[in-house]
């Protein structure tokens, strides 16, 4: 049974990013919002089973508010406000786990395991 995940890293500051607000979406209907726990994770897959669909993907996640809230100084308008991930999922008996590495000034991403 194939699962979809994810994992927020504040790398300007090193530590896991607790409290990130994120949206999933599917051909644009939201599937679910929430934000990171304080490992930068979600408790449990955002999606598995019946719920992973084939298909192409987004994932919102409100990197300013979230730098804000640490108290950096960010300009108006930041660099970054929301970063929008967007992906395809074609084997829905695999995991896919989907890191966001992120600073005020940059983000990375790849597809974990």
């Amino acid at each position: 049974m194939g699962r979809l995940s994810i994992h927020v890293l504040d790398t300007a500051h090193g530590v896991p990013a607790a409290n990130v607000v994120f949206t999933l979406r599917r051909d644009g209907k939201v599937l679910l919002s929430g934000s990171t726990n304080a490992d930068g994770r979600v408790d449990r897959p955002l999606l598995e089973g019946e719920t992973l669909l084939p298909g192409i993907y987004e994932l919102d996640f409100a990197t300013a508010d979230y730098f804000r809230a640490q108290g950096v100084t960010l300009p108006e308008p930041p660099f970054l406000d929301v970063v929008t991930l967007r992906f395809g999922i074609s084997d829905t008996a695999a995991n896919y786990h989907v890191p966001l590495l992120v600073s005020p000034w940059s983000y990375s991403t790849y597809r974990g395991s």
